[in-house]
């Protein structure tokens, strides 16, 4: 199961669980839209993979399946790209 980071890596933006500007990579590092294309250009900086829209959890699934609350932030990574 997902875990539903709630900040861009990035530029720490707030990306709840429900939002369509989420990007994640397959280990589920987490960007925003804006982020993920003119930072990163659709790269990963963490593993080198594709950066993709992440799925929105269903509102009455996530009271039984909550998103996580860590919030992982790189004030470098804008810099270096």
């Amino acid at each position: 199961m997902l875990d539903l980071r709630p900040g861009c890596e990035c530029c720490d933006k707030d990306l709840p669980p429900d939002s369509e500007d989420a990007r994640i990579c397959t280990f589920e590092c987490t960007f925003c839209a804006d982020c993920a294309t003119n930072v990163l250009h659709g790269i990963c900086p963490n593993c080198g993979g594709e950066l993709v829209a992440r799925p929105r959890r269903p509102a009455n699934k996530l009271a039984n399946n909550p998103a996580s609350t860590q919030r992982v932030f790189n004030a470098d990574c804008a810099k270096q790209h």
